[in-house]
């Protein structure tokens, strides 16, 4: 087990939205997340960054339950938010992931409208009453998702057919929509050419006024630009966890700065 530097217990406790302690994953017989512990702020993005296979999309994974719909996959440990344990067996995933929404690495809108595929979450959570309600929430995610105008005269149209960098916003706008708490994103601007890219990292910052927004990036450069802490991860295990500027500068842990600095990953 690494500590887990001070950084992370410092944070007042009415500003922690995740709380993980001890955390293990395995899929079949591998041991792919080994006794994690960390705790993540309302308000703030987060990032993950480590090498490729070292766990952090695995990790970004338990925490609204995705991992549940690998047969192999075990979780054991302790994942909290707000305070509410959400592998306790009273808990619905499918209602864990309103509260926890998630974007992908490669923009998926379902092969629906623009408009269907923003209103999909709230009709099956029950969170319009009539049309009218449900015409103010896709709006209002659209917005948030700083793609309203560009879409606002052809909601009708299929959500396949925007450019890539629409399509990863239209699905921001639909994990948005259904007002969650977390918002998870798995490396979502790797499919993205620059400028896109860059709208993106535009939008990240703007939401983290609203969410807890956690991100897995394989960029340092994202990481350093768009988040305010930052867990670096690599063989399974979480070796550091803090303010971003101070992980990018003034490390702790020597296999944070061997990756930082390129000798590793």
């Amino acid at each position: 087990m690494y500590d887990v530097p001070n950084t992370e217990i410092n944070v007042e406790q009415r500003d922690i939205k995740i709380s993980a302690r001890k955390v293990q994953v395995y899929y079949g017989t591998t041991h792919a997340i080994k006794d994690v512990n960390c705790e993540i702020q309302d308000k703030t993005v987060t990032a993950f960054i480590g090498p490729s296979g070292c766990g952090k999309s695995t990790f970004l994974r338990c925490l609204n339950r995705m991992n549940d719909t690998i047969d192999i996959c075990r979780v054991e440990g302790d994942i909290t938010i707000d305070g509410e344990d959400i592998y306790d067996k009273r808990v619905d995933p499918v209602q864990l992931r309103a509260k926890v929404g998630m974007v992908f690495q490669k923009p998926n809108p379902f092969p629906k409208s623009i408009y269907d595929n923003v209103a999909y979450g709230p009709r099956i959570h029950g969170l319009a009453r009539n049309k009218a309600d449900l015409d103010v929430i896709v709006e209002r995610s659209l917005r948030r998702a700083a793609i309203w105008d560009e879409v606002k005269d052809r909601l009708d149209a299929p959500g396949t057919g925007l450019s890539g960098g629409q399509q990863q916003r239209l699905c921001i706008a639909r994990a948005v929509a259904t007002e969650p708490e977390v918002l998870l994103m798995d490396e979502p601007c790797s499919a993205l050419d620059p400028i896109a890219t860059s709208q993106v990292e535009e939008l990240i910052d703007e939401l983290r006024q609203e969410y807890s927004v956690v991100i897995v990036t394989h960029s340092m450069q994202q990481a350093a630009r768009v988040s305010q802490k930052t867990a670096f991860f690599h063989l399974g295990h979480l070796v550091e966890y803090g303010d971003t500027s101070k992980i990018f500068t003034n490390p702790v842990d020597s296999r944070t700065e061997s990756y930082i600095t390129g000798r590793i990953g």
